[in-house]
């Protein structure tokens, strides 16, 4: 592994930096702690910094020591809400909220690259460091977009990545063309009878109807949708009732659509949404479906793929692995790949509890070497 000795110099710096976020962490669109971190250190480092980009994001430019192109970094800075069970002695002081899915290292990993590119200048063109809000289903990089991301901090090519316990350390992952599902974000209110409980002749169950719908939702998947074409979808909430003598009159259902064709995403709300007409028909109730689409489907360019995995493959030899498998997963990095080409890396690294769970430990030995990919991207692309 040949990372650069100024960016193991102050590896130890980068862990502190991390480890201070994931005992601070703060949810979508609230990361006002995390952004003033950002934007103090990148100051410090002679980088003009601009604040308050998509509500809480920040963006850094540094122009290298002669003239070439734009390339972007992007990073996402959200925590979860989830309650940490690590036991670690920075684990979270938030109760309810945790970085369980790495952002901190996200953040950290980029704030890496932009101090040594700082300290070194050694690079053709300017870099944009995007510190993104709100990645975990909110819309933070649509927010930035919206709020002129590319329009006043222009890119030519942006890349970013992600921590990935599911690889062994070191293993640095790119797949060229369709990477990540794109997903859609449902709800579902059904309105019924309430009535008391021992009595349910008088009214009609909203929970019933409800634990029904779940069951024919999962049918759309398996009877509907041709099996070559991935498809997830999934009921993730289940709210009704108070008490336990009553039977609720409202019961609501949310959840996700994974998918990797639009189209396929259609018909699945076709389907939905016609039983939900059915149910409603059925029972005598109304049933309410809102269904949002939240992330595009992330599509790396070919040959910007090719060349991250070049310069991967510069740092870790033939752990650089080219083609990697689709994953259901989303990513919000996907809708400024609708906009700017670039590409979207997994960095493996030590640990094999899975992301999204409250006993997740990320492994910081990784933070070097994803700064060193990221500032690699900006030494490579700059003058291409």
């Amino acid at each position: 592994m040949t990372i650069p000795q100024r960016l193991l110099d102050f590896a130890a710096d980068l862990t502190a930096i991390r480890r201070d976020l994931h005992e601070h962490p703060e949810l979508g669109f609230q990361e006002v702690r995390t952004a003033g971190i950002v934007a103090a250190n990148l100051r410090a480092w002679g980088i003009e910094v601009h604040e308050g980009i998509g509500k809480t994001g920040v963006v850094g430019l540094l122009q290298g020591n002669r003239p070439g192109r734009r390339i972007g970094l992007r990073a996402d800075m959200d925590a979860l809400p989830i309650h940490e069970q690590t036991n670690l002695p920075f684990a979270s002081k938030t109760p309810g909220v945790m970085h369980a899915c790495g952002h901190d290292a996200h953040t950290t990993m980029l704030l890496g690259a932009a101090r040594y590119l700082a300290e070194t200048r050694d690079f053709a063109g300017t870099a944009v460091f995007i510190f993104q809000p709100a990645e975990e289903g909110l819309g933070g990089g649509r927010a930035m977009i919206a709020d002129g991301l590319f329009r006043r901090f222009p890119c030519d090519e942006i890349y970013g990545m992600h921590n990935s316990p599911y690889h062994p350390p070191g293993v640095i992952g790119v797949k060229p063309g369709p990477a990540m599902a794109g997903a859609n974000f449902f709800d579902i209110t059904i309105t019924a009878k309430g009535c008391h409980a021992a009595m349910p002749e008088s009214g009609i169950d909203a929970v019933v109807i409800a634990a029904s719908l779940v069951a024919q939702i999962q049918t759309i998947a398996a009877r509907n949708v041709a099996p070559t074409s991935p498809v997830v979808v999934s009921v993730t909430q289940i709210h009704a009732g108070a008490a336990y003598n009553v039977i609720p009159e409202v019961a609501t259902l949310a959840g996700t659509v994974r998918y990797f064709d639009r189209a396929v995403a259609d018909l699945v709300t076709q389907r939905m949404q016609a039983l939900c007409d059915g149910v409603a028909r059925g029972y005598g109730v109304s049933v309410r479906l809102d269904m949002r689409n939240v992330f595009d489907v992330l599509e790396n360019d070919p040959a910007l793929s090719d060349a991250m995995i070049e310069q991967a493959r510069a740092l870790v030899g033939d752990k650089a692995a080219l083609k990697t498998d689709l994953v259901m997963g989303s990513e919000d990095f996907a809708d400024m790949l609708q906009v700017v080409p670039g590409a979207y890396c997994t960095v493996g690294h030590a640990g094999n509890i899975p992301v999204h769970n409250p006993g997740f430990v990320l492994d910081d030995d990784v933070l070097p070497l994803g700064a060193a990919l990221m500032a690699r991207m900006v030494q490579a692309r700059g003058a291409a």
